[in-house]
């Protein structure tokens, strides 16, 4: 698939702007994107058609601390892609600005080297507060670039320490990328990574203690009460140069053809459809909820906890009554 160049008009209504966005058309893809992050009349539509024709992607996290070069190494496995005559969206997860509520970094700016192909679509998204670093929509818009034809998606997200474990939920594989100083690998070990890595990338690997970095990784993943059968590798880049990008990306599709091989690769999709059906079903039911108890009644119990004239169980009793 390759998006072709759309007209200049910039105004749809729901069933065009879902024809185009199918059709692979940037300027519908980007306002379909932003009609999903903004929750507007007639997103739901556009979801419910864009995940009919979704699930052809592989979907790539890419997460880690700040500074690890997250932003080169997508750029740099973005090109090595196109090179292999591979569409790729890119999805750059970052921290929301506190004046305007959209992404502060804007990794758009940062990926030069990307712009003017017709076969990359980056996108950057603003967490809004989510505490694993990812935006609430972030897997509905993957649903969207998969419909657009996108054939690799790559999510980077901010790298915010252990909350990075909701990147699992969103990508088919997961690559936790460190770099040698800071004591990088102690803290993944520290924060969970180690449980959602399915390839650990020592980036900027033409530093001191790379080597070092990449046996505490694997001497850690050694240690693994249940090792799976997939051996994680511990791939080491320089992202700044394309070192190792080529390999890494080998790497990846092995992950792939072993997920499809095992049956992973749908277990993995039916638990990321099950937690968006939960929290679809969360936020509907509490919304109900705080319809239906009203205001009043909730500033009553909120009182009467804050005089200590209700306990906090006997309040959330008081109120599911209703």
């Amino acid at each position: 698939m390759t998006p072709v160049i759309p007209p200049t008009s910039t105004s749809f209504d729901t069933p065009e702007l879902i024809r185009r966005t199918l059709a692979g058309e940037r300027v519908p893809l980007a306002r379909a994107i932003s009609w999903v992050e903004n929750e507007a009349p007639g997103s739901v539509e556009l979801l419910d058609a864009c995940f009919g024709a979704s699930g052809r992607a592989f979907r790539i996290g890419v997460t880690g601390p700040p500074g690890a070069g997250k932003s080169t190494l997508v750029t740099k496995l973005a090109l090595e892609y196109r090179g292999r005559g591979e569409t790729v969206a890119i999805v750059a997860v970052d921290p929301t600005s506190p004046f305007s509520g959209g992404a502060l970094l804007g990794d758009r700016v940062r990926m030069t080297e990307l712009s003017g192909d017709p076969g990359v679509f980056i996108r950057s998204m603003a967490t809004r507060g989510s505490m694993g670093g990812l935006a609430v929509h972030t897997a509905q818009v993957c649903d969207v670039l998969d419909a657009a034809g996108f054939q690799r998606i790559l999510i980077e997200t901010v790298g915010v320490g252990q909350s990075e474990l909701e990147v699992a939920q969103t990508a088919d594989t997961t690559a936790v990328v460190l770099v040698p100083e800071s004591g990088d690998a102690v803290q993944a070990m520290k924060a969970g990574l180690m449980e959602i890595a399915d390839v650990f990338v020592i980036n900027k690997a033409d530093r001191e203690g790379a080597e070092r970095a990449a046996f505490a990784i694997r001497s850690a993943l050694e240690l693994r009460a249940h090792p799976t059968e997939w051996r994680i590798p511990v791939h080491m880049t320089v992202a700044s140069q394309a070192g190792g990008v080529p390999e890494l990306v080998d790497r990846f599709e092995e992950h792939l053809v072993f997920l499809r091989d095992t049956g992973r690769l749908e277990e993995r999709r039916r638990a990321r459809l099950e937690q968006r059906l939960t929290d679809l079903l969360q936020a509907r039911l509490w919304s109900g909820f705080r319809a239906r108890v009203g205001d009043e009644a909730w500033r009553e119990q909120l009182a009467a906890l804050a005089s200590r004239q209700a306990t906090p169980h006997q309040a959330a009793e008081k109120l599911a009554g209703k």
